[in-house]
């Protein structure tokens, strides 16, 4: 068989600090590339792997910077192609962990196909899916990948739901805080839910949201003063949310910061204003990585939250884009809002698809 086309996605602009990420400048498709599946060089522990869909993530922006910028995530590589988490299938293998036609889950690049190497980050980071339940392979990158570990884990580790507590969730139409919503309904709490469009309020709704709201249209400030105090924050946004979630806190509160995208495109720094009650009203707060938790919360994670899905128990949504060529305005769609669920990239769109359960919306 002769090389065939790899297509991929480039970093080729490092983005001003107080910029979105411009498509087709920031990140660029390149048709260019191309790769022989049967004959390309595998060293040691190595495998060959057609990549079938791609999770595109709030902190990949942070990933567009200068090598020498200080970062808990590696830069991306200028003139190299992005990566992110993905599902791909084994086309060939040198790694005994991994046969051919095995389906694996981590870091990969954004490329049709890609060669993976036995010796650092990206082999690391895999894991062999079994998806005895026959799902999508999508959600392996959304509510069973790492946003659903976010906040499954999260939430056992950090939260001590309250009956009849009130808990505030920020971006409660997004991968993360629309299963965070649900855990709350879950252990019986009352939940406050913030997104920034209507059709985002009715999915939250339908999520068992009692107070969904549109920030652009409501008051944030109003809505927390009428419905709380609030006994658990989970914080996506940081900024101003975070200042008035911390002026209506309960004493004892739990505050789970999990991401602050109001400062990822921006440099200036918002002027807080009750950080003292942090302490007259004895704040929790805990910041935290998913890696982190995942040797203590795994094991259940596996044994209940898959079949949770399954069968309809826990709702998602997915934000598909088709094709590596729209990845970049994915990505910026993401990082302004205007997605809804999981952000995903579908590459090989043929073994993407299994059976949908029923929880699919």
């Amino acid at each position: 068989m002769p090389p065939i086309p790899n297509r991929r996605v480039l970093f080729n602009e490092i983005p001003p600090a107080d910029g979105y990420p411009i498509p087709g400048k920031t990140t660029v498709y390149d048709t260019s590339a191309e790769i022989d599946l049967e004959n390309a060089p595998l060293s040691k522990d190595s495998i060959l792997v057609k990549v079938i869909c791609l999770s595109l993530d709030p902190y990949m922006r942070s990933r567009m910077r200068k090598p020498d910028v200080p970062g808990y995530v590696p830069p991306f590589i200028l003139h190299e192609p992005i990566s992110g988490h993905g599902v791909s299938v084994v086309l060939r293998s040198r790694n005994p962990h991994f046969k051919e036609g095995a389906h694996v889950r981590g870091f990969m690049d954004f490329a049709e196909y890609c060669i993976i190497e036995g010796d650092g980050f990206p082999m690391q980071s895999l894991i062999l899916l079994k998806n005895d339940l026959q799902l999508p392979w999508s959600l392996y990158v959304g509510i069973l990948g790492v946003p659903g570990r976010t906040a499954v884990f999260g939430w056992r580790e950090y939260v001590k739901p309250k009956a009849r507590g009130v808990a505030f969730i920020t971006t409660g139409a997004g991968a993360v805080g629309s299963l965070v919503i649900q855990l709350a309904k879950r252990d019986g709490m009352k939940v406050i839910a913030s997104a920034g469009t209507d059709d985002k309020v009715n999915f939250m709704n339908e999520l068992g949201a009692d107070v969904a709201f549109n920030y652009h249209t409501n008051s944030t400030k109003d809505i927390l003063r009428e419905h709380g105090p609030l006994d658990v924050y989970w914080d996506n946004v940081g900024g101003e949310v975070l200042d008035l979630a911390l002026e209506n806190a309960a004493f004892s509160a739990s505050f789970v910061e999990c991401g602050m995208i109001t400062t990822y495109n921006s440099t200036n720094a918002y002027p807080f204003k009750n950080m003292f009650n942090i302490i007259s009203k004895n704040i929790q707060i805990n910041g935290f990585l998913t890696r982190t938790l995942l040797e203590k919360h795994e094991e259940e994670f596996l044994q209940i939250i898959p079949k949770m899905v399954g069968d309809g128990e826990l709702k998602y949504r997915e934000d598909i884009t088709s094709g590596l060529a729209n990845t970049g305005s994915a990505l910026l769609d993401l990082l302004t809002g205007k997605n809804t669920g999981k952000s995903i990239v579908i590459v090989n769109e043929g073994n993407s698809i299994g059976r949908f359960p029923k929880s699919v919306m």
